[in-house]
């Protein structure tokens, strides 16, 4: 048996895999869910309902979407170009320290300047923090899942060291955080008294911004093509070498966003539980969405409202709450088997 791959896949060949493949999740967790007790058919209402089933529920939903966006459009971006940015978490949190550092007074400008400044920080400290790993590939050819990997270990150390010293809140009674925002560099709600922010409009201008980067612009193009096979658009003239670096400053960036956005429009303060997995959960964001950045953020709002209706549900009917980390960890498995099959298909030698 061997893999053919397929010139050019029909829509239904590109279309129906990823489909069986949420099928199979749900089919899955239906098993899952019977085992621990419940009816497969309540639980999923009631995790329907958990996040979309009143006004609070479906803000809620939303903003735990907004920083999933941002790091699905980081790992789309990166993917499309065969970049293996396994380091988001990381550039979500360099994200977070700039906006606290130039957030808690030393900038004293008011909020329609303060506010894009903050954003824009927050988005050259994650490009800058992928760019290190981009050059390790393109120059000395060092494999940049390793390096990405690896520096979200190294820097959430150094978060902590930061947390634990120049960082520290001095109010804080000893709890490892840092000071608070001031009030002109945190992002406005959208409805007053929830906690859904502007943050979430942000989210959704990036995911137009890079359907048109994709769709319109050269560089786009040469992403495109650097991502089918490198080698030959080498040969037909695209310089690699920048394409990568430049796909890394973006793609560094977004996930930059994602730490400013939580930070500035939620949390308003810094802490080491900030992220409970945006930056890793970005992949099978990213994968569910076949790398499309429109898809990103309908990807984002399942993933999210997994998360927020799992919690409801848990209370209601006694599961347990993992079944969502199994439900995103069998999609991602089954939705990378559902792309390898929409582009080959097996043959018998």
């Amino acid at each position: 048996m061997r893999l053919e791959p397929i010139a050019a896949p029909s829509w239904q060949r590109r279309l129906m895999p990823p489909a069986l493949a949420l099928l199979a999740t749900f089919a899955l967790a239906a098993l899952l869910a019977q085992i621990a007790g419940g009816e497969p058919l309540s639980i999923f209402g009631l995790i329907l309902t958990g996040a979309f089933g009143s006004k609070f529920a479906l803000l809620e939903t939303l903003n735990r979407a907004t920083p999933l966006i941002f790091t699905g459009l980081a790992i789309a971006v990166a993917f499309r170009a065969k970049l293996w940015n396994i380091g988001a978490e990381a550039q979500l949190y360099a994200g977070a320290v700039i906006t606290v550092v130039l957030g808690t007074g030393a900038l004293n400008l008011p909020a329609p300047l303060l506010l894009p400044l903050l954003g824009a920080a927050a988005l050259i400290a994650g490009a800058v923090l992928l760019l290190g790993p981009a050059l390790l590939k393109t120059r000395l050819g060092v494999d940049e899942v390793v390096t990405t990997l690896l520096f979200n270990f190294i820097f959430l150390l150094l978060v902590s060291y930061l947390l634990e010293g120049p960082l520290k809140d001095p109010m804080g009674m000893g709890w490892p955080k840092s000071s608070r925002l001031s009030a002109d560099a945190r992002l406005p709600r959208v409805v007053d008294g929830l906690r859904l922010h502007w943050g979430f409009a942000l989210a959704l201008i990036s995911a137009v911004v890079i359907w048109v980067i994709n769709t319109r612009t050269t560089l786009g193009y040469e992403m495109r093509a650097v991502g089918q096979n490198a080698e030959a658009a080498r040969f037909a003239g695209i310089p690699v070498t920048k394409v990568i670096l430049k796909t890394a400053l973006l793609s560094g960036g977004l996930a930059g966003l994602a730490g400013y956005s939580e930070v500035s429009g939620l949390k308003g303060a810094l802490t080491l539980d900030l992220s409970p997995g945006f930056g890793y959960t970005g992949i099978v964001v990213a994968m569910l969405a076949l790398l499309h950045p429109i898809g990103v953020v309908f990807a984002a709002l399942f993933v999210a409202a997994i998360f927020v209706g799992a919690d409801s549900m848990s209370r209601a009917a006694g599961v347990p709450s993992y079944l969502a980390d199994i439900m995103l960890a069998s999609a991602l498995l089954l939705m990378v088997l559902a792309i390898l099959l929409s582009k080959f298909r097996l043959r018998r030698d």
